[in-house]
């Protein structure tokens, strides 16, 4: 049996209403309006014209996870540019010098360099270098330092852009990161520079350990590495916890806003957490400044 239905012969030869040259006697299942073989869209029966599957799209519901991802199997594409962007940062860094270069010490986070090697020309973040505490958080000191942050990046990033989506993911990644810049600012000694994406890494931590307990999934593994990370935090000389916790708190409270919202309000209680966090990050960085330049 045809799928295609006929036209009524009523003495006038029907044309495809996009090309009107184009003799038709194919309609669409939809509308009704002729259609000749290139705007033919196939359908569950029969075959539609390309304004009727635009506008079935539109009417059609995207299926989403319980915390506003997009549901099915999806490529983590945020992630893959997140770590190609610190790849990108670090071969940049390396080729002009390295940390010492001009590029290298504007991108590190240097709370104060108020007196401190006037022979370098440093600028610290107290001085208005504000935007280190941002790029600090994709500047990595050697090979060892990128792999293990883009290991977690690439664990974590999957699975929570898959459950949160990609926006509600890059600006968790992004705030999480911007945090742990913060704490440091606020905690570290003002000539002490700080460097990595741990802050943010951490923070996915934090959000994915909220996640799936709100899944009711086994966490036990997963307590065992944040142990044991936060171990290393403290014990090993040259890490900067002040970034770890930072990023580990605001993961573990944004993650919790992600996690818990209610749906029919989940947009607007997720933007609203995170402009809390953001307002309460330029409030502290307000603060600290004053303090440093007083």
């Amino acid at each position: 049996m045809s799928a295609m239905s006929q036209q009524p012969t009523t003495g006038t030869t029907p044309y495809c209403y996009r090309h009107p040259d184009r003799e038709t006697y194919v309609a669409c299942q939809r509308c009704g309006r002729p259609i000749c073989p290139d705007c033919m869209r196939t359908a569950s029966v029969g075959f539609q014209c390309p304004e009727c599957v635009r506008e079935g799209a539109a009417q059609t519901r995207t299926a989403r996870t319980a915390f506003g991802g997009r549901a099915g199997s999806q490529s983590p594409v945020a992630t893959i540019i997140l770590i190609a962007i610190n790849v990108a940062v670090f071969v940049l860094v390396r080729a002009t010098n390295g940390l010492g270069g001009d590029i290298g010490r504007n991108l590190i986070e240097i709370p104060s360099s108020d007196g401190y090697a006037p022979g370098l020309h440093l600028q610290g973040v107290a001085q208005g270098s504000y935007w280190q505490l941002v790029t600090s958080t994709f500047t990595h000191y050697d090979i060892l330092h990128i792999a293990m942050n883009m290991i977690g990046l690439w664990i974590f990033g999957s699975f929570l852009e898959h459950e949160l989506g990609r926006w509600r993911f890059l600006a968790l990644y992004l705030m999480t990161g911007i945090v742990g810049s913060v704490a440091v600012y606020l905690l570290a000694e003002p000539h002490a520079a700080a460097l990595g994406a741990s802050g943010s890494v951490f923070g996915l931590f934090g959000a994915a350990f909220v996640v799936l307990l709100r899944q009711h999934r086994d966490v036990t593994q997963l307590v065992v590495l944040l142990v044991l990370n936060l171990f290393i935090s403290f014990t090993v000389p040259n890490i900067s916890w002040q970034a770890h916790i930072g990023g580990l708190l605001a993961g573990l409270a944004l993650g919790g806003a992600f996690a818990y919202a209610p749906r029919q309000q989940r947009t607007l209680l997720h933007i609203a957490a995170l402009s809390v966090v953001a307002l309460a990050c330029l409030a502290a960085v307000a603060l600290r400044t004053a303090t440093l330049t007083a």
